[in-house]
């Protein structure tokens, strides 16, 4: 019996809706990137291709020991290609995350069905903090991309999949830790092992195949030890975490990872158990809503130990995941990325499974939310005021408009085009409009474009002074700038660097003085307001107070 739970999408819709979806995800490609991290990851890669140092990390002009390689290869691999901009450094990151939804399809039609696919597709495609992560770039698109294809490959061998699904499988694995660590070997096997386990197949635990695709991913993961060991291990004189003898391994396999969890190692946070609760609540909308009901049914069925799903890999790897995140003390936000997929599968076998009355009343509900999200963004841009403030009114009003008239059915197509239509005027307005205003208050940025325009200044190095101010506007002047630079971490150096010459360097202004007071020469070029924009309070959204939020950093010319 041919039920509407089993009937697919129709081939048009799903694939206008698939290139509505990747078109919201790629509008962080216009955008510039975005301070701190991304500055910082988009400047190591950078340093690779200028010296052609593929092994060694560099930070600060001083090594650097904190994420692993593959990322840093593959935006370098995209710099060779495309040369160094904002636009190479995201490219690979949202074409692994693509790859990651086209592996999510996969799985979901292993594991239920096509429709089941076709709407986990649309469910990650739209939801909001894949999409603030394809903008806001970090390792989470690389890793969701890495981690779901591994669990497809692994779950395909299990299925009775052919070999070749253990190396590819082993592969991405090995890749996925060359990108965060070991701990991904946790986040791809939970979900197989809960399953196993829930399904009564716990002889699949002793199976020699699944521990040699273990040796294969520390094999395949061996280029990034190599590293370490060449950076480190091979120099216990190199200072790091201000010490010596520091193992490049051992904080691989252990500092990085459990020293995190325990808050023991070098890098500590101070974590709230409930924080990713409250943070998944916002983060995977317009779909928090369906999800936390799909996990509260499935578990509810296990506690009457019923069966409750299909596969149990996406429960599996998303809660356990979840609450192995919840007990660490070192959280943020884009850490959940990861688990998406499996969220994005279990929200679409739930609302494929609806009854009909019941698909109506969540129908109504994601009407809803879909409403309250384009209400939000229009007194945001008012609050804003960025450029082209009302094309960008007409334009949200008549995709919503549009989106409403199209989509007013209470069946399920319609449901998914409806939120479609409302996450592609969130990322328009918060990509593009807002992000893209932000970024003028990237006062490294700023200064690098000035220096780069300024004849005196193209080309010519120029000198980071003041530790204080390293990290928080300096990465995006050493990635814009078309000239080198150089970080000063004492007034000795400066006086040399200085002695008998003018050089430009870059400061915040309490420095600039320091320089004055300190016997300095100090010629004013320009100054650029600063601020953290991935952190905006009210005041700093509203046009209105913007001003007094931001701090002057400076562009001089200094002689000793």
């Amino acid at each position: 019996m041919i039920t509407s739970s089993s009937v697919p999408l129709p081939d048009r819709l799903f694939y206008a809706l698939i290139a509505v979806g990747v078109a919201l995800n790629a509008t962080g490609l216009l955008v510039p990137i975005i301070e701190p991290d991304d500055a910082l990851y988009a400047t190591i890669p950078k340093t690779m291709v200028q010296t052609g140092d593929w092994v060694r990390l560099y930070v600060f002009g001083r090594d650097w020991l904190d994420k692993p390689h593959f990322q840093f290869w593959m935006t370098a691999i995209s710099y060779s290609l495309f040369g160094v901009s904002s636009f190479a450094y995201k490219l690979p990151a949202l074409l692994f995350f693509l790859g990651g939804v086209y592996y999510t399809y996969l799985f979901a039609q292993l594991a239920y069905s096509k429709r089941v696919a076709q709407v986990a597709t649309l469910v990650l495609l739209t939801a909001f903090h894949t999409i603030l992560s394809n903008n806001d770039v970090r390792a989470e698109p690389y890793l969701m991309g890495l981690i779901i294809g591994a669990v497809y490959h692994f779950y395909r061998l299990y299925r009775n999949g052919p070999g070749w699904h253990l190396w590819a499988g082993a592969l991405l694995t090995g890749c996925a830790m060359m990108t965060k660590g070991p701990f991904v070997l946790l986040t791809i096997g939970a979900g197989l092992v809960v399953d196993w386990l829930l399904t009564g197949n716990w002889r699949e635990l002793l199976r020699p195949r699944w521990y040699a695709a273990v040796l294969l991913a520390m094999l395949f993961a061996a280029p990034e030890l190599y590293c370490l060991y060449v950076q480190f291990d091979q120099h216990p004189e190199t200072v790091v975490f201000g010490r010596t003898n520091v193992s490049g391994i051992r904080f691989f396999f252990w500092d990085s990872q459990f020293g995190r969890f325990f808050n023991t190692g070098p890098i500590k946070g101070d974590g709230d158990k409930f924080f990713f609760l409250h943070t998944l609540l916002w983060a995977f909308l317009p779909w928090s809503l369906p999800l936390y009901v799909s996990v509260g049914q499935a578990i509810g069925r296990l506690v009457r130990r019923q069966r409750a799903l299909p596969e149990y890999v996406s429960l599996g790897s998303g809660l356990l995941m979840f609450v192995v995140f919840s007990l660490s003390r070192f959280q943020l936000p884009h850490y959940l990325n990861i688990l998406f997929p499996f969220y994005a599968v279990l929200t679409a076998q739930f609302l494929v499974n609806l009854k009909p009355i019941d698909l109506r009343r969540w129908s109504v509900a994601q009407l809803v939310i879909g409403l309250a999200l384009i209400a939000l963004m229009i007194p945001l841009l008012l609050l804003v005021r960025p450029t082209g403030l009302v094309a960008g009114l007409i334009g949200l009003v008549v995709v919503a408009v549009g989106t409403l008239l199209l989509f007013r059915r209470t069946d399920l197509p319609s449901l998914l085009g409806r939120m479609t239509g409302v996450m592609l005027v969130v990322a328009v307005v918060v990509n593009v409009f807002l992000f893209g205003t932000f970024v003028q208050y990237q006062a490294g940025m700023m200064a690098a474009r000035f220096a780069n325009k300024t004849p005196s200044l193209a080309g010519q190095k120029t000198f980071m002074y003041g530790s204080d101010t390293f990290g928080e506007s300096s990465w995006t002047y050493e990635f814009d700038t078309d000239g080198p630079t150089q970080y000063v971490y004492a007034d000795s150096t400066m006086r040399q660097q200085a002695a008998g010459r003018t050089v430009p360097v870059f400061t915040s202004a309490p420095y600039a003085d320091s320089l004055s007071r300190h016997g300095f020469q100090v010629r004013q070029l320009a100054v650029f307001p600063y601020y953290h924009i991935t952190q905006p309070d009210p005041a700093f959204l509203n046009h209105a107070t913007r001003a007094s939020t931001t701090k002057p950093y400076v562009l001089l010319l200094v002689k000793e």
